[in-house]
This record gives C-alpha cells, sequence and structure tokens, in this order.
C-alpha cells in the first residue's frame, strides 16, 4: 500500500494532483508522439507542433486572449522572473521605478531585490488587515518613473482576491505597464485579461490540476508592441523569448487542464466554497480563540487559513500525520520563520506561527472534510492542554 493511500489531501495550493482527463491527453506525447515541435520535415515534428499549437489555443480560451499572446514557459516563477526583468531591462531608458506589494510571492519580491541591487527603485505597496491592496495606493504612488506595477491577483495563502480590474484602469490612464502573478486564480475565478486590464499575466498548470515544469506568460498584443529583454538566449522557439525545447506533454497536459477548468470552474467553485464553510463554521464553532486570515467574502473558494492561538502550526502539522496542510507557502514551508504574508496584515508574530492553511479542491469529498473538523479539534485540544499560556489565559469562572 501506498504511504500516501491513508492520507487526506488538502494542500490545493501548493499543488494539485493531475486530472485523469490530463493524464490521458498527455499519454501519447509521453509515448509515440514523441517528436521535437521545432522539427518541421517530418509526421514527428508535425504532430508535436500541431499539439502545441491546440493548447496554445485551449490557455488562450481560458483567459480569452489571442494564442499568439501566449509565451510557454517552465513556470510561474519564470513567468515573474521573464515579465519583471524583461520589462524592467527593456524599458530602463524609460523609467527605473517598480511597484508591488507586501505580499507577493517570493518569485515577484526576490526578483525586485535583485532590481534594486541594480540601481532600479522599488515600492512595495502596504496591505490591510485582509491582505488586500487599495487602487488608490497605487496610483498614489506613480511617478514620471514608474514603468512596471506588479500585483498578486489571488494570495496564495491566504486566497485574498485584490481589485485587479480597478488597479488596471489606472495603469492604462498613466501608461504603466500591468503584469500579474494569478497562478493561484486561473481555472478557479474569471481571469479575462481584457476585464483585468493586464498587460502581462504569469500562469502555470500544477496549481489547476495540470503537470509541473510547465507554465506561461501572457504578453499583450498591442502597438506600439511590448518588449522583453530574454532571460534565455540560444534558439528561435517562442518568438525567441524564451527559446528551447518545447515540453510538449507538458504543454499538451497544460491545454487540456484549461479547457476542463474552463467547463468546470463555475460549479466546482460552488462545490468547494460549500465544503470550505462547512469546514470554517465548525472549527469556528467547537474552538475558541482561532481568527481567520484574509478577507472573509472576497477571497478563493477553496482556501481558509486559520491562526490556533497558543499552538505552534508545526506543532500542529506534525500531530494531524494523516492530512495533508500548510503552514504557508510551499516554496518557504521548511522554514520556521513567519509568514511574511501574515506579518505584512499587521498580525502578531506569536498569531502567525500558529496559521494553518486548509486547500481544498475538485477531489476533496464532504466525508474527508468532516473527518478533518474532527481530527483539528481533537488535536488543538490536546495541545493546549499541553501549554501553559492556553492555561494561563482561560476565563476565570470562579
Amino acid at each position: 500500500m501506498n504511504d500516501q493511500d491513508n492520507i487526506i489531501y488538502m494542500d490545493y495550493h501548493a499543488t494539485t494532483p493531475l486530472d485523469p482527463q490530463v493524464v490521458e491527453a498527455m499519454m501519447p506525447y509521453l509515448t509515440t508522439c514523441f517528436g521535437n515541435a521545432s522539427s518541421t520535415a517530418h509526421v514527428f515534428g508535425w504532430k508535436a507542433s500541431d499539439a502545441v499549437e491546440k493548447a496554445r489555443r485551449q490557455v488562450a480560451g481560458l483567459i480569452n486572449c489571442s494564442p499568439e499572446e501566449l509565451i510557454f514557459t517552465s513556470g510561474a516563477t519564470e513567468s515573474d522572473n521573464l515579465a519583471i526583468k524583461g520589462i524592467a531591462y527593456a524599458y530602463k531608458h524609460r523609467g527605473n521605478h517598480i511597484i508591488t506589494g507586501t505580499t507577493e510571492h517570493h518569485a515577484v519580491l526576490d526578483t525586485c531585490a535583485v532590481l534594486e541591487n541594480e540601481g532600479f527603485k522599488v515600492t512595495y505597496l502596504p496591505v490591510d488587515e485582509y491582505g488586500m491592496i487599495q487602487p488608490q495606493q497605487v496610483e498614489n504612488c506613480i511617478t514620471s518613473q514608474t514603468i512596471l506595477i506588479s500585483l498578486i491577483y489571488a494570495n496564495n495563502e491566504i486566497g485574498t482576491i485584490n481589485p485587479i480590474s480597478e488597479i488596471g484602469k489606472i495603469a492604462r490612464k498613466h501608461g504603466v505597464f500591468f503584469h500579474s502573478d494569478a497562478v493561484q486564480a486561473i481555472g478557479k475565478i474569471d481571469s479575462d485579461v481584457d476585464r483585468l486590464g493586464l498587460d502581462l499575466m504569469s500562469l502555470t498548470a500544477h496549481k489547476m490540476y495540470g503537470p509541473k515544469g510547465i507554465g506561461a506568460l501572457y504578453i499583450r498584443k498591442r502597438k506600439p508592441e511590448i518588449l522583453l529583454d530574454p532571460m534565455i538566449h540560444g534558439g528561435g522557439q517562442e518568438n525567441r523569448i524564451r527559446p528551447g525545447t518545447l515540453n510538449v506533454p507538458g504543454i499538451v497536459g497544460f491545454g487540456e487542464a484549461c479547457e476542463l477548468a474552463k467547463s468546470l470552474m463555475v460549479e466546482e467553485g460552488k462545490r468547494v466554497s460549500i465544503l470550505r464553510d462547512k469546514l470554517h463554521h465548525a472549527l469556528f464553532n467547537r474552538i475558541d480563540r482561532i481568527y481567520l486570515n484574509g478577507h472573509p467574502a472576497n477571497r478563493l473558494a477553496g482556501n481558509l487559513n486559520i491562526s490556533f492561538e497558543f499552538v505552534e502550526s508545526e506543532a500542529l502539522l506534525a500531530g494531524l500525520n494523516n492530512i495533508a496542510l500548510s503552514a504557508g507557502s510551499a516554496c518557504t514551508s521548511g522554514a520556521v520563520q513567519a509568514s511574511h504574508v501574515l506579518l505584512a496584515m499587521q498580525l502578531k508574530e506569536e498569531l502567525a506561527h500558529t496559521a494553518v492553511r486548509f486547500g481544498l479542491g475538485r477531489f476533496t469529498t464532504e466525508e474527508e472534510v468532516d473527518h478533518v473538523i474532527d481530527a483539528v479539534v481533537k488535536e488543538v485540544h490536546r495541545l493546549r492542554q499541553l501549554s501553559p499560556l492556553y492555561e494561563g489565559n482561560l476565563p476565570n469562572t470562579g
């Protein structure tokens, strides 16, 4: 028996399992249809190239762009780097100022830090108590030197959804390029690039039931053309912006995942939000001194981030060894420091260290939610009985 067979998976923000239909679509390109999409002299290459272009159309259909506006990458981190560094280097003659937020993914924050070391100026916008950026904050920071705004669409830790479409109007009014790391939103909420007013958007497949190691960058086709300095050199693929042999099986899987998401997104969102709300209300009814992190309504359907006061998140996760959960971003879960997202929301560090992220998704069942509720309640109570801090904060009923 596989060690995973008896474990409930509730870490859908870290990654998602491959949908069986995605696996089925990929299999021919992992076996018999093994051609290089750049080999145009024979049928093996033609089949691979046709599959790539079909997938490009499928991805484009999910975000309402033209297929020519998509560049395939290795994933969201590369897409974020390509968008931010690509704009910064290509337009440094126009300005050196970038606006981003304090709750961005490290793929954005670390990229901006590198650019700061190279002389660029970066404004890190604070967030409100729900982890949200307000459009007026963005407009107040724009200067004649601002060349790029990069803000996350839906936060990977707390699920809060930023008002991207309102910020998009501000960016357009001031003639500033607008990029969003939208990997948690794609396939879960409407991500129409025209409605959002985005010039660039980062996507990845593995957050939406597709394979790992494949992503895309949307680059709006407009006049004058948006120029990006490439980070990789050595071929003519993807308009020379991202050269290299194309990951045909991954691209095919990405396309199929987008096709599925387009048809399932609305009903899936309703079902997952019902399960999330059941988990939310049951935990809050049965455990005291717990707090919701993130916006109570304007959040992803499958996200529930809770601080359990007097219970260290790592201890809680260790006790729940039959449930796959996270204490924060998958990219930083090996670290013991408090989440930068929660600290940016002005959450006390003690509470930030008690936060657990529940991530529900396509294959989460009601029976699993019931089990998680009981297990979490039992383990929180057990750990608090061992905590002198909790005992000292109980109400005096004598």
